[in-house]
């Protein structure tokens, strides 16, 4: 069921709205599916391609190891790299990446 979403100012506003009930928890936004979920949610892109965050108390979003080893699992070229490559990746992103909690990290403000 395709769903009219009113207007978003930051990806968290797809979870405010869907707890208050104003669109449905999971639904189709274009080619684009979402799926709400706990703290955060997923969003399927038309490619096929799953993007999962979290969002911290300020609306941004946030991932950790996990987010980022399903994200390459699903990426046409599939990567299955270990945690420790993930985490060299993150530290070499460094400052543009922010750990916001032990393992959680957002883009930098």
């Amino acid at each position: 069921m395709r769903v009219a979403i009113p207007s978003l100012e930051r990806l968290a506003d797809v979870l405010g709205l869907a707890r208050s009930r104003r669109i449905s928890r999971s639904g189709q936004v274009g080619a684009h599916s979402y799926m709400g979920h706990g703290a955060g949610c997923c969003f399927v892109y038309d490619n096929g391609i799953e993007v999962d965050v979290d969002f911290a108390a300020g609306g941004s979003e946030v991932f950790d190891l996990w987010r980022l080893r399903r994200y390459g699992l699903r990426l046409p070229e599939s990567l299955d790299v270990t945690d420790e490559d993930l985490r060299a990746a993150v530290r070499s992103l460094q400052p543009l990446l922010a750990e916001k909690r032990p393992g959680w990290f957002s883009v930098a403000s």
